[in-house]
């Protein structure tokens, strides 16, 4: 695979870029994990190929870096489809919106990122394209404004979205097929680290693939991004191979300790346990205490830290979990237990 990316006219950059582009699957066999939603997928894809459609509108969710974008690419390849590719904060105008459906032609896919961004204006004019495959166009202003209605091809609609809550109801409703892409499997991640030292040509054993694997944070992306630090730190520092040993102090080198954690996550434990004995902290409080965005500590950090038992929201704020106590190696300097306050008034 990494023979078939790079080729000895190109330059070393748009080389690398090439061999990363190439870490993405491609179809639904090569996309491992998230079995379920690709047994979905499949017959979905199949019924609409072998009714000559457009595929209907998919909206996937789920924290970043599970392969929701990756999914959306796969879907047009498995359609034979040309995608077109935007995202919610960037459709700031109907007009915007309307320039990019007049383009589409038949069976395209269009896939909006983070969809759950979409303006109130923006999000009326997606209703009848993607409902009727219509758009209303309005033309002129005041008393001589008319509107005008214009068919559109049927086309696919995937919208990605980290934050569920934030769509409203009547965009929910008119997709298909809303999946929720869960967190992977130690596995599955050891087989998708596996796949990418193939593509960049890495000398990869078992033991160094579990070692990264168990420290991917149940995140495709954060893994494959792990394999090039380590790939890094073994060309540098060591022989080259990357086995068991080599994958423990190369992680350790950049600072992924061996729940996976990295420095911000490690921040946010520590002051809770150090700065709050414990919390509850207010997730503002929180965010400006460990320099962080309130939606990063929210979506980006929590979820794993939550997941690991590590952390708890409760309605007077976060709070650390003995566990996140003993992980950091602090004594705990309060006798209430943490999760106390889930039932407090």
């Amino acid at each position: 695979m990494r023979e078939e990316l790079l080729s000895p006219d190109r330059d070393p950059e748009t080389d690398e870029v090439l061999v990363e582009a190439g870490l993405r699957p491609r179809s639904l066999d090569e996309f491992v994990g998230q079995t379920e939603l690709k047994g979905h997928l499949r017959v979905m894809l199949e019924a609409a190929r072998r009714r000559g459609q457009a595929a209907d509108h998919f909206l996937f969710a789920g924290p970043p870096g599970l392969g929701k974008t990756t999914l959306a690419h796969i879907v047009a390849a498995e359609m034979q489809a040309e995608m077109h590719v935007t995202s919610g904060p960037a459709l700031e105008r109907a007009g915007d919106l309307a320039a990019i459906l007049t383009k589409l032609e038949p069976g395209d896919v269009l896939f909006i990122d983070e969809i759950h961004r979409l303006s109130r204006v923006v999000e009326e004019v997606l209703y009848p394209a993607m409902e009727d495959f219509e758009l209303d166009i309005v033309l002129g202003k005041g008393p001589a404004a008319r509107s005008i209605r214009l068919d559109l091809p049927r086309f696919t609609l995937i919208g990605a979205t980290t934050r569920t809550g934030l769509i409203t109801g009547p965009l929910r409703d008119r997709f298909g097929l809303t999946a929720r892409l869960d967190y992977y499997e130690s596995g599955d991640l050891r087989d998708i680290v596996i796949r990418a030292a193939g593509i960049l040509g890495v000398e990869l054993d078992d033991d160094g693939a579990t070692e990264i694997a168990r420290r991917s944070r149940g995140t495709p992306r954060i893994g494959n991004r792990l394999l090039r630090q380590v790939r890094d730190f073994a060309e540098v520092e060591r022989s080259g191979v990357v086995d068991g040993a080599v994958a423990r102090d190369g992680l350790a080198f950049f600072g992924v300790d061996a729940l996976g954690l990295d420095k911000a996550s490690r921040e946010i434990l520590s002051a809770l346990c150090r700065r709050f004995d414990g919390g509850p902290a207010g997730l503002k409080t929180l965010s400006i205490a460990v320099s962080e965005p309130e939606d990063t500590v929210e979506d980006v950090y929590e979820p794993f830290l939550i997941q690991q038992g590590l952390l708890l929201r409760t309605p007077k704020g976060r709070v650390a979990t003995p566990a996140a106590y003993a992980h950091l190696g602090v004594k705990m300097r309060s006798t209430q237990s943490p999760s106390a306050s889930l039932f407090d008034d």
